[in-house]
C-alpha cells in the first residue's frame, strides 16, 4: 500500500508528489524532519537538501541562518558551490549568523577585532615577562660574579695573613 502526498515544488523536496511506503512512515515519524523543515514547518523526504547540514537535533543551528540570510539564499549558495565544500559552508554561515546576533553591527569583524587586540596584548605581555627575564639572568650573573671576586678576595687575605704576621715578627726582632 502507497501513500501519495502533494508537496511544493521547492528545494527541500526532489518533486511535486512523492509517494511513500508506509515502512518509509515509520522511519520517517522516528528520525523527525532536518532542523530547516522542522523550523519551516515543511515536511522533509529523504532527497531534503539542506537535511546533511541541519540535524534534527540542533534546530538553533538553522534558526540563526535563516534569520541572518534567509531559507532560500542558504540554498542558492549551497547549490553554487560543491558538495565537498557545502559543509564548511554550513559552518561559516552558521558561525556568521551567530556572531551578528550578538554583535548586530560589527558581527564577525567584532569578534576579529576583539582577538586581535588580545593576541596584542599577549605579545606585549610576553615581550615584558622576556625582558624581566632578561634583567633577572642579568643580576643573577652579576651576583655570582660578585661573589667570587669576594671569594677570591678572602682567598688572598688568608694567604697574605701567614706573611704579614712574619714580617711584622721579624721586623720586631
Amino acid at each position: 500500500m502507497e501513500y501519495n502526498y502533494k508537496t511544493s515544488n521547492t528545494p527541500f523536496s526532489s518533486s511535486s508528489s512523492s509517494k511513500v511506503s508506509p515502512s518509509l512512515l515509520s522511519e520517517s515519524a522516528v528520525q523527525g524532519p532536518c532542523g530547516a523543515c522542522k523550523v519551516l514547518r515543511r515536511r522533509c523526504t529523504r532527497s531534503c537538501f539542506l537535511a546533511p547540514y541541519f540535524p534534527p537535533t540542533e534546530p538553533m543551528k538553522f534558526i540563526n541562518a535563516h534569520k541572518i540570510y534567509g531559507a532560500s539564499n542558504i540554498v542558492k549558495c549551497l547549490q553554487e558551490l560543491p558538495e565537498s565544500k557545502r559543509a564548511d559552508a554550513v559552518s561559516s554561515m552558521v558561525y556568521e549568523a551567530n556572531a551578528r546576533i550578538r554583535d548586530p553591527v560589527y558581527g564577525c569583524a567584532g569578534a576579529i577585532s576583539h582577538l586581535q587586540k588580545r593576541l596584542n596584548d599577549v605579545q606585549a605581555e610576553l615581550a615584558m615577562t622576556q625582558a624581566e627575564i632578561l634583567i633577572m639572568q642579568s643580576q643573577q650573573q652579576q651576583q655570582q660574579q660578585q661573589q667570587q671576586q669576594n671569594d677570591n678576595a678572602s682567598f688572598l687575605d688568608n694567604r697574605n695573613l701567614g706573611l704579614d704576621w712574619e714580617t711584622d715578627h721579624w721586623e720586631q726582632k
